[in-house]
């Protein structure tokens, strides 16, 4: 299968001498497109800062990030926000909602902030596929986590992203609310051809996913 997101001697170093912390050391990797991967290890192992760089939030201190072929690190600021809205869903254990829009307007902005017509045949579907089609007028303070979760990932796929990267996003679930949206999550990359990466300390997790990436030490082991 052809790789969709590759790393080349990626680096991200924090500090300088003794205080000097190698949170992404020397990571080669390559994902497919339409795999489901998932990326363990212990707290501070450099999981989130590579689920970072690869989605465009941070600059790495030396190393590749090529997407589709593309070097995403010689992108100026202005292309490296495009990349962000039309190639990556971004999912947060925080949901990261915005507490005065609805579940509607929450999942069309990031279409709305590329400047693109909302594809509402399409926006319904996930609305339905995630069982939030009677949400829809629902403010987040209404919603349970698990139901702010399912408006994350469906606001993660209304773009139609490339890539979903999703961050610890069954964090503040409990376990059978966390099944379900993990559930969801592989069912709606499935349907919409989307690849998957995902951070997780839940083995069970790990253990459904086509590949897991194990760090230590910001690099990968294996």
């Amino acid at each position: 299968m052809n790789a969709i997101l590759e790393t080349k001697d990626l680096c991200k170093y924090y500090g300088a001498d003794s205080q000097l912390v190698k949170a992404v050391d020397h990571v080669n990797l390559e994902i497919s497109q339409g795999e489901f991967v998932t990326i363990v290890g212990k707290s501070g192992s450099g999981k989130s800062t590579l689920l970072h760089l690869l989605g465009g939030l941070d600059n790495p201190t030396s190393g590749q990030i090529l997407m589709e072929g593309k070097d995403i690190t010689a992108y100026g600021k202005e292309e490296m926000a495009a990349y962000r809205r039309r190639k990556i869903g971004f999912i947060f254990q925080a949901y990261n909602l915005i507490p005065s829009l609805n579940v509607w307007e929450n999942v069309i902005l990031p279409v709305g902030l590329d400047g693109k017509a909302v594809e509402e045949a399409y926006v319904e579907d996930i609305l339905r596929t995630l069982g939030m089609e009677k949400k829809k007028k629902n403010l987040p303070n209404t919603l349970s986590g698990g139901q702010q979760q399912r408006c994350a990932i469906a606001r993660a796929l209304a773009a139609k992203p490339a890539i979903i990267l999703a961050d610890e996003p069954t964090g503040n679930l409990d376990s059978k609310t966390g099944d379900e949206v993990m559930s969801l999550l592989r069912l709606t990359a499935k349907k919409y051809g989307q690849t998957l990466v995902v951070i997780t300390h839940n083995e069970e997790i790990a253990q459904t996913a086509d590949r897991t990436l194990l760090i230590e030490d910001g690099k990968v082991v294996v």
